[in-house]
């Protein structure tokens, strides 16, 4: 009678399935997600230089999952805050950024080919008037 009363409410709050095929519970979902977290700015600030948009929008989200990750200590409370799903599929997302950065440190998509321009637009330069490529017929849209 004594451990039914203590733990109950323990069996509860344990996850006991994601209900996703593949993804299995991650008991300690909270400490692994700073981790991650935390990985994913240090390994950014090493390898993508800070001029480059995905350096700041990367940055960006990581430091507020991270943020709330330190702020709160219970997972659903984690997972209520950022708002993309259950914990293990932001451990799943943060290892693939991870994976990303990697390959994107290599392609460096933000060096611009020699002989090449960089052409700045602004909302004012798309008006209806003005005729769009098709990208995928190459004619003009009207």
């Amino acid at each position: 009678m004594f451990l039914s009363k203590i733990a109950g409410p323990l069996r509860c709050a344990v996850k006991e399935s994601t209900y996703i095929v593949g993804l299995e519970v991650v008991p300690n979902a909270r400490e692994v997600l700073i981790g991650l977290y935390s990985k994913t700015l240090s390994e950014l600030k090493a390898t993508i230089p800070e001029t480059a948009g995905y350096h700041q929008s990367v940055k960006d989200f990581t430091e507020h999952r991270l943020n709330i990750c330190q702020a709160e200590t219970k997972v659903p409370d984690i997972e209520a805050k950022i708002g993309h799903g259950q914990a293990e599929e932001l451990i799943r997302s943060a290892e693939n950024e991870l994976e990303l950065m990697k390959k994107m440190a290599v392609w460096k998509p933000w060096v611009v080919p020699e002989g090449h321009s960089i052409i700045y637009m602004t909302e004012e330069d798309y008006t209806a008037d003005k005729a769009l490529p098709d990208t995928a017929t190459g004619r003009l849209l009207t």
